[in-house]
């Protein structure tokens, strides 16, 4: 854990949360700075800022609980009153990130003006420079 990181102060009880979920790796508590109702986060109870610094082992329960919150707050009820919801993780300053603790955000949609607003620019490519990225990508997943 870091002395100076709000969630790890969170974990350690040293700020007060309302917390909806803890196990030895994971914790779960309601946003102070919510999007919508029942706006929660689910981070490990092992420090880094970013997915990639994070062992595997420590990520083993984020989606899952994110699930469990998600059917508590009946999020997955189908028909005209049912809740969507969006679960969202970013990396980086550059992509939105603004505690540098890995955490999952699970974000219930029930309106259109409420909850989580996507754009979703896109940009045009061929499929030499995708198969060009997919060749360059395996290679370094191999290692």
């Amino acid at each position: 854990m870091s002395a100076s990181c709000i969630f790890c102060k969170i974990v350690k009880g040293e700020i007060p949360s309302f917390k909806l979920y803890e196990s030895a790796k994971t914790f779960a508590f309601l946003d102070i700075g919510p999007t919508s109702k029942g706006h929660a986060l689910v981070i490990p109870k092992y420090h880094g800022a970013k997915l990639h610094n994070i062992p595997d082992e420590d990520l083993v329960e984020l989606l899952p609980v994110a699930k469990k919150i998600a059917k508590a707050l009946e999020v997955d009820t189908d028909g005209p009153d049912g809740i969507g919801y969006n679960i969202l993780q970013n990396n980086g300053r550059i992509a939105h990130q603004m505690v540098d603790h890995l955490h999952v955000h699970v974000i219930p949609k029930r309106v259109e003006k409420e909850g989580l607003i996507v754009g979703w620019p896109t940009y045009e490519t061929s499929t030499d420079e995708l198969k060009s990225l997919q060749e360059k990508i395996l290679a370094k997943m191999d290692q």
